[in-house]
């Protein structure tokens, strides 16, 4: 166990659940080029009693009780799984630094759960691995959405872009990118919530669906291993939520016809909506698109776009 003295803090980066052919199976991180801080951060310090302090700029869109935020259910089964397997623990101050939109589709729920647990597991000597981190992680975003999925938590967790094993070990696979691909995201300021876009979508696919939904994800992986761009944005297309929860998004239609005529490779929503996200072969058409999904896919002053990429690191740690 850490010092008691010890300020333990993590730092969790946001990410695109589904990536548009990969529905619940595939997630990336993703990082502003400009450095700009796009994620959750959460220090832990050893106290008499638990605490939580909510700070940063949508901290006021969380619930107001301290039991009803997720970052107490993460302390509470941290603690909970420490005493099941022996590990000495004793309580802690916690502070969440909220910098994701809440309803966002950039994993703002599952980049506080990483950064919670990663700070507490960080405080408390690392009594936990990397799939046991993730089985709790998985559990905790499933308090939320109503359903356990691991395509936000993974990639938000181990960096990179991950594929979802439906195994609890490993629970996800790091896959290989193409590192000059540019990210044009835009978050347009208002809330899709994870469970009213889940349940928006149909209880069942058509065989032929599902056919293709096999056939994009299978050649996708393996345009990846191949480095074959071309064939990997082309099977970038939605068919399983994509339909039916673009209604939810105002203006999603003309951004997608603006940015495919104007150089995007791809386009698609981020996980539940309403953030879109356009995949550019060169930064300075990211930033084109970037400029003009700010100007005409941002509907409020709540809204913001980044050109980003997919970074290594997922959660950061820091001990001071």
């Amino acid at each position: 166990m850490s010092d008691s003295g010890n300020r333990s803090s993590a730092f969790a980066p946001a990410s695109i659940g589904n990536v548009s052919l990969g529905y619940d199976v595939l997630g990336a991180a993703i990082e502003p080029i400009d450095g700009a801080r796009l994620g959750d951060e959460v220090v832990v310090e050893a106290a008499e009693q638990f605490s939580l302090t909510v700070t940063g700029p949508f901290g006021h869109k969380l619930p107001g009780h301290v039991n009803q935020n997720i970052v107490t259910h993460c302390y509470e089964h941290f603690i909970e799984a420490c005493v099941k397997y022996g590990h000495t623990t004793h309580p802690v101050a916690m502070t969440l630094h909220k910098n994701l939109p809440v309803g966002s589709g950039l994993g703002s729920s599952a980049s506080s759960i990483v950064a919670a647990l990663s700070a507490l597991n960080n405080h408390f000597g690392h009594p936990f691995d990397k799939d046991a981190m993730l089985l709790m992680m998985g559990e905790m975003e499933g308090q939320i959405s109503g359903s356990i999925h691991y395509d936000n938590v993974a990639p938000c967790y181990l960096g990179g872009m991950t594929l979802m094993t439906g195994k609890h070990k490993p629970i996800a696979l790091s896959l290989p990118v193409f590192n000059n691909w540019y990210w044009a995201v835009c978050y347009s300021g208002i809330s899709v919530s994870t469970s009213a876009a889940r349940e928006i979508l149909p209880t069942s696919v058509t065989v032929p669906t599902a056919l293709m939904f096999g056939q994009q994800l299978g050649v996708f992986i393996h345009a990846l291993h191949t480095n074959d761009e071309q064939l990997a944005a082309s099977v970038m297309q939605d068919v399983i939520a994509e339909p039916f929860r673009k209604q939810l998004l105002p203006g999603f239609d003309d951004a997608r016809d603006y940015c495919l005529a104007n150089g995007a490779l791809a386009f698609g929503i981020s996980g539940s909506g309403p953030t879109v996200f356009a995949v550019c072969q060169d930064k300075s058409t990211a930033e084109a698109l970037t400029q003009w999904l700010d100007q005409n896919y941002r509907q409020n002053e709540d809204g913001f776009s980044h050109v980003c990429c997919i970074p290594d690191v997922g959660a950061q740690e820091q001990q001071r």
